[in-house]
């Protein structure tokens, strides 16, 4: 029993990995597929359904229901592609490139996402065929059994939500660049050759590869939560964590500019002349040191769900921002004083203040509140225009009724 606790605790890890967890769902939901298609297909071997299985089944249930509409839409345009070119010619390599160009282009139109050429491969397949309408229907038959036993697994079986992960990401990259901020501190006060400089530099344009990853964390995460029947509020959290990226990418890309200005700054020095004074550079370097600190707290305080943890850290937020304010004034009358010993670099003092100041503008919760409140409004407007689409349908649907009742 210990070792088959020991062996379950070993794999525990796995259970949050999204590769893992799909492998294992779309490898189940194929071998069912497969057992439904032969009860019910009339087709020798139906692999349509445990393809259609696996292309269906994804790590969340609103890709998993977005991607099995497309499927089966794609799928019956193009068995109705080839029964209507049947009707008119048979199969030949004009006809065949016919049906291919009207399948691609009316796949453009009825939006099917990645199943475009699935339209085609339909119409193929089953204008190949001697015996059109039974492959038609049968094809149709398994993409059906496919997609619903997908469809169903993940329902029955609700996959995780991915939002723990996309909340290490969005830390994750406020740590890095809080490291990147005390790192470009700590060599104020000495001489910085040029290519130091520029290493940083490119360290800060790696950034944004890591903003793109953890902006596929959170899609993933935000797709989680649709539909899902354990999620409450799902709304609430995508918004928390979409508006909280945007302010991390917000300060990345600053810290791209700052990195630019230090650079360009040794560029100026001479080859042993500190980047500042001792003075300037200690107290610049509190000030990075400070707004690297907000960075992090920032982050820990819109990834964190429970309402009292939520308290501590905004109180936490608010006392580095504060701190990092005070320590923004004595830096700002120090680089005065420093332009006017270097008027040559005057520029490069304004923007790097200004670029700090625009960080701790962004992270400010006053903006946060209300960034957060225009897109809850937001929302709720297109949930209001969404509502009321339906409901011209229902009266459109309900008056011709009516109307046929009447006649």
């Amino acid at each position: 029993m210990a070792r088959i606790r020991g062996w379950a605790a070993s794999l525990a890890p796995y259970r949050n990995d999204p590769v893992v967890m799909w492998t294992l769902r779309a490898t189940a939901a194929a071998v069912i597929a497969y057992a439904v298609a032969v009860e019910l297909s009339s087709q020798p071997g139906p692999l349509t359904a445990p393809l259609t299985a696996l292309l269906v089944v994804q790590v969340t249930l609103y890709s998993t229901i977005t991607t099995g509409i497309r499927r089966v839409i794609a799928v019956v345009a193009g068995v109705l592609i080839a029964i209507g070119f049947s009707v008119v010619v048979g199969l030949s390599w004009w006809s065949l490139g016919l049906i291919i160009l009207a399948a691609l282009t009316i796949g453009q139109f009825i939006h099917v996402g990645e199943f475009v050429n699935e339209v085609a491969i339909s119409a193929m397949l089953v204008l190949g065929v001697t015996q059109l309408a039974s492959q038609a229907w049968d094809r149709v038959l398994e993409t059906l059994i496919g997609a619903g036993v997908g469809l169903l697994f993940n329902v029955l079986l609700a996959p995780p939500v991915w939002v723990d992960p996309a909340a290490e990401s969005i830390v994750g990259l406020a740590r890095r660049t809080r490291n990147l901020l005390l790192s470009i501190g700590e060599e104020l006060d000495n001489p910085v050759p040029v290519h130091r400089a520029a290493d940083r530099l490119h360290e800060a344009r790696r950034l944004d590869q890591a903003v793109a990853d953890v902006d596929a964390a959170l899609r993933q995460a935000e797709d989680s939560l649709r539909l899902n029947p354990r999620i409450s509020e799902g709304l609430l959290t995508r918004l928390v964590l979409r508006t909280g990226l945007d302010t991390l990418e917000i300060c990345v890309v600053v810290v791209r500019v700052l990195a630019r200005s230090m650079t360009d700054l040794a560029k100026r020095r001479e080859e042993d002349e500190a980047l500042f004074p001792a003075d300037t550079a200690q107290a610049l370097q509190e000030l990075l040191a400070d707004v690297g600190a907000a960075l992090v707290s920032y982050a820990v305080l819109v990834t964190t769900q429970v309402s009292g943890d939520a308290e501590q850290a905004e109180n936490r937020l608010a006392a580095e921002l504060s701190a990092a304010w005070d320590h923004r004034e004595p830096v700002a009358r120090l680089l005065l004083e420093s332009v006017q010993e270097h008027p040559y670099a005057w520029q490069l003092y304004g923007s790097l203040l200004a670029e700090i100041d625009r960080m701790l503008d962004e992270m400010d919760l006053e903006h946060r509140s209300q960034r957060l409140m225009e897109e809850l409004d937001r929302a709720a407007a297109e949930r209001h225009a969404r509502k009321e689409r339906l409901a011209r349908v229902k009266r459109f649907v309900r008056t011709g009724r009516l109307g046929r009742e009447a006649g």
